[in-house]
């Protein structure tokens, strides 16, 4: 959330658009991503959630917006955008990427170390929202959401 939050001072409206991404082999279905998503940009009013199926810089254009905002942690994050980056501006470059950093304390944040933490119960409060702590409990049969240390 911290991207998102940090990102409304530079648009005005901000879509969060979940992909189906099999290749990274999600612990939750798109269903589910997309509750997670929803509930925890509620705070936000000019945030909206929505499934993008198919060529980012077509579903760009669709919403009428004219940029991608990307959060980059590490190195390894900016190559693969980068590319991306260039390869959405070749298919349209009327769609501009805007990349912004995650504030430090998230900096070392990923998915796969929250998946790793909370299937061991671990603590992943404050590094995730609510909505995706509670749906982690519950899916690792943690109580409190996985508050162990």
């Amino acid at each position: 959330m911290d991207v998102i939050e940090r990102s409304l001072k530079l648009f005005d409206r901000v879509v969060v658009a979940v992909a189906p991404s099999p290749e990274k082999k999600p612990l939750f279905s798109i269903e589910d991503r997309l509750e997670m998503a929803d509930e925890a940009a509620r705070r936000f009013p000019n945030v909206s959630v929505d499934t993008l199926d198919g060529l980012l810089v077509n579903y760009v254009l669709k919403k009428g917006a004219s940029a991608v905002l990307r959060g980059i942690r590490a190195y390894s994050d900016f190559e693969y955008e980068f590319q991306m980056a260039l390869m959405n501006r070749h298919l349209d470059c009327r769609v501009e990427t805007v990349f912004l950093m995650p504030s430090e304390e998230y900096a070392y944040v990923t998915s796969s170390h929250i998946k790793a933490v909370a299937s061991h119960g671990g603590n992943v409060a404050g590094l995730v929202p609510k909505a995706v702590e509670k749906r982690l409990a519950e899916k690792f049969g943690l109580p409190g959401g996985g508050r162990t240390g």
